[in-house]
């Protein structure tokens, strides 16, 4: 049964609210525990029972962090990293150039400087080197130093790590699909190897690498060796987990929880810079991480130098710092503008054609690789399902994809290349990366449809939008807002809340920026509420609620908190609206 009656909303879809047992949960939550009713229907929703949510609602890191030992070969990692480090050796870090392999990359040169000892950093040209290690770099890296550190990347580099010269051990900390043998190095960890029980397949790099650390501090401990005080280092780990879409299960929750509170601290110095230029004057949030810090420190590896996010989280200069950011700002921009030509020509290309198909996907010749992954996630979102776009120099292209629950598109990708049809790719469930010729791309993406039909993921969930209750615009206050948000952090594989305003007339609509739309509401008593829609004339949502003419509406969408000049005071972020009269 649709919720509020709303069986195809203005963007097409169905709401859907809790079911029967979710409202007996809740229920008993709210009057076992006190919490106010929306907060216990986020509780129920989230399978917590009354006995457990204080336990939920608090976390401790000592109760959720699994024993590092869970990973294969930790220890053997967590023995060569120390010996580094003992006898003092030429080290450098090959990190990937997204966040994840930034955060990875600075937590380690963070501990290593603890023992006054400064690794090199080194992060590949997305456009000129591609992903993960390649033959030159590991052969020049490998004839400088003793030891080469590979974080978010590395675990399908057996051709280059080939190159290594004699004498260079290579570990690799990561956590990408693995194949049925592993490259040629020292050490390999990451939860998703063939041989790995899959019980920590959820962690990114960050986490890979925090665990890693930790063994490190138990070996060093009972060496009666002091060690750096790691929960210092949440912050890293709660950036790059959030910013990877890493699922905020298990300890993933405790490590992105805490580490907010960590950041909200402002101790790490690249990071105070940065939320200061973003006017991020509130304590940090799972959302800000996720679609404000993490988008711009992105940017650099995009476009342009693949170094500056990794640089500015190991900053200790403040000039050093503002240099970055400004950079890391103007970076963001150009990625902005570039992003908005590739996503419009991607727009044009896909017809009625692919409505039918499990996958959407678009290639041109021109398109910069370094925004095709954020192209194919505002894709994925329009669309509903999993996203491809790939951009070619010539005869060779790079695409990137990105996934929605049910269909592991990594592992689609890898069974492509396995089956001959792509030169080269890999990733995890949610992302992956490819490499292809133009003979190769429509056999491929027909392939790529074809696994994607057997997986059945397709259904009415896609297009449906989950709602947990209706609230009245005179309950909501900023306690409630700062309840629901204890509830998160929220990303994926954990829906932030969602609720319904009724029968609401729009007394103020204006279109801000090139694509959103600012909007205010009012109920039949007279109360007003503050809202936006972001990305609102990507769509029909946009158009249609500016020509509301007069009509009412149902809303549906985010509780914030907006501060201006000093103030806060709640609004509504947008995701979708009805017409109660047309239902």
């Amino acid at each position: 049964m649709a919720f509020l009656g709303v069986h195809n909303s203005i963007t097409g879809r169905k709401w859907i609210g809790p079911n029967d047992e979710q409202h007996r949960r809740a229920e008993a939550i709210s009057q076992i525990t006190g919490q106010k009713p929306p907060v216990a229907s986020v509780l129920a929703r989230l399978a917590i029972s009354p006995e457990n949510v204080d336990t939920y609602l608090n976390p401790l890191i000592k109760n959720l962090l699994p024993d590092p030992k869970q990973l294969l070969d930790v220890s053997k990692a967590a023995e060569r990293l120390i010996r580094a480090l003992d006898d003092r050796e030429r080290i450098v870090i090959f990190a990937d150039y997204d966040v994840d392999g930034a955060t990875s990359g600075a937590m380690l040169v963070s501990w290593y400087r603890f023992f006054n000892l400064e690794p090199d950093i080194y992060v590949p040209d997305r456009i000129k080197e591609g992903y993960g290690p390649n033959e030159q770099a590991m052969k020049a890296l490998s004839s400088k130093h003793d030891l080469i550190i590979c974080v978010d990347c590395g675990t399908m580099g057996h051709e280059a790590l080939e190159a290594v010269n004699e004498g260079c051990d290579v570990i690799i900390l990561d956590h990408h699909l693995g194949s049925e043998v592993d490259p040629k190095c020292h050490t390999i960890v990451n939860p998703n190897r063939q041989v790995e029980s899959g019980n920590l397949s959820y962690l990114c790099a960050a986490g890979v690498v925090f665990l890693s650390l930790v063994e490190c501090g138990r070996q060093l401990k009972n060496s009666g060796k002091s060690s750096p005080n790691l929960m210092a280092y949440l912050d890293l780990v709660a950036l790059g987990t959030v910013a990877d879409v890493a699922p905020l299960v298990g300890a993933n929750r405790a490590f992105v929880l805490q580490g907010l509170k960590i950041l909200s601290k402002r101790q790490r110095l690249g990071l105070k810079v940065l939320m200061d230029k973003s006017a991020l004057n509130s304590s940090p949030t799972s959302y800000h991480l996720g679609y404000l810090l993490g988008p711009k420190l992105n940017a650099p590896g995009r476009i342009g130098p693949a170094d500056l996010a990794l640089r500015l989280l190991c900053s200790e200069s403040v000039l050093e710092a503002n240099e970055l950011c400004e950079q890391i700002e103007e970076f963001n921009t150009t990625r902005k503008d570039i992003e908005n030509i590739v996503r419009e020509e991607a727009l044009a290309q896909i017809d009625k054609n692919q409505s039918e198909e499990p996958i959407t996907w678009a290639a041109g010749d021109g398109w910069n690789p370094g925004v095709v992954g954020i192209v194919a996630s505002r894709l994925k979102d329009k669309f509903n399902k999993p996203a491809i776009v790939l951009g070619f120099n010539g005869d060779q292209g790079k695409g990137s994809g990105r996934s929605v629950a049910g269909f592991d598109l990594g592992f689609a990708i890898q069974r492509l290349q396995h089956e001959g049809l792509i030169q080269k790719g890999g990733g995890h469930k949610m992302a992956a990366g490819l490499s292809l010729t133009k003979e190769q791309l429509n056999p491929a993406m027909s392939r790529l449809c074809e696994l994607a039909k057997k997986e059945e993921f397709m259904n009415s969930d896609a297009h449906e939008v989950p709602v947990d209750g209706v609230l009245f615009i005179g309950g909501v206050k900023i306690d409630l807002i700062e309840e629901l948000e204890n509830c998160g952090p929220f990303g994926s594989a954990i829906r932030e809340p969602k609720f319904a305003f009724c029968d609401v007339s729009l007394s103020f609509t204006k279109r801000v920026g090139e694509n959103h739309l600012k909007v205010r509401f009012s109920d039949d008593s007279g109360k007003t509420m503050d809202a936006i829609c972001f990305r609102a004339f990507e769509g029909n949502l946009g158009q249609a609620l500016i020509e509301h003419g007069g009509k009412k509406a149902h809303l549906i969408g985010k509780l914030d908190v907006n501060h201006w000049q000093g103030r806060k005071s709640p609004q509504l972020i947008i995701e979708d609206a009805a017409w109660p009269e047309e239902l």
